[in-house]
């Protein structure tokens, strides 16, 4: 197989209400691997991404979102199918410029389908979305997948939140020593002109204080007479 992928069946909890269930995809090839994923009714679900591309024996988490359902089916029984689509691409392949016809079956190209049915399951004690699959041992595995995706999530949650709060410390640092900066050029500034005013007013003092050429010459004549 080009890509494995754990579950065998979607499934979703309280379908009155938006819920989701997510796919992990591996590519099990030394190749890039697309895919792409289709259902038998587009307008109840979301599927994000339903176009992609997978590196060599690297996984890809796709998320199936249910719409809030007005009327459950009978016996809680659904209908639809998911189709997954899977084919080998070269290694220069952009996920943004697939071909068209890439998902065609054609002669001399490998496309494989992989079949997933919907299930309808009711919530069990506290409404929390339970992972379904047909085979136990998948299910314990898939299990342990869910929990490490959580794990991850909350981990890149906790390292985007001290990131936050790092920029908000960083922030409030700048306007401080900015603040800090006008109140240190005010100061510094009004002693400058202190110092200009005292220079001035004594320069001014001594000017007027000083007697003049002529006082100096008529002081002895006057003396004389």
């Amino acid at each position: 197989d080009l890509i494995r992928i754990l579950e065998t069946g979607i499934a979703f909890v309280e379908v009155e209400k938006q819920s989701y269930c997510d796919l992990k995809v591996t590519n099990n090839t030394e190749h890039n691997v697309a895919f792409k994923v289709k259902t038998t009714s587009p307008k109840k679900y979301f599927v994000r991404p339903n176009t992609g591309l997978i590196h060599p024996w690297d996984s890809f988490i796709i998320r199936v979102t249910l719409q809030a359902q007005r009327d459950c089916p009978p016996d809680m029984q659904c209908k639809d199918k998911f189709l997954l689509q899977s084919t080998v691409v070269s290694p220069d392949t952009e996920v943004n410029k697939l071909p068209q016809d890439i998902f065609i079956k054609e002669d001399g190209k490998t496309l494989e389908e992989c079949k997933l049915r919907v299930i309808y399951m009711a919530p069990h004690g506290d409404g929390v979305k339970q992972t379904f699959d047909f085979n136990p041992m998948r299910r314990s595995a898939s299990f342990d997948d869910n929990q490490d995706l959580q794990r991850l999530k909350d981990e890149r949650d906790a390292a985007i939140r001290q990131t936050q709060q790092l920029q908000q410390d960083l922030e409030i640092l700048k306007r401080r020593r900015s603040h800090e900066s006008i109140v240190g050029f005010t100061i510094r500034f009004a002693f400058v002109v202190g110092l200009i005013g005292i220079a001035t007013g004594f320069l001014l003092n001594l000017w007027f204080s000083t007697p003049s050429v002529e006082e100096k010459a008529a002081s002895p004549r006057d003396g004389l007479l």
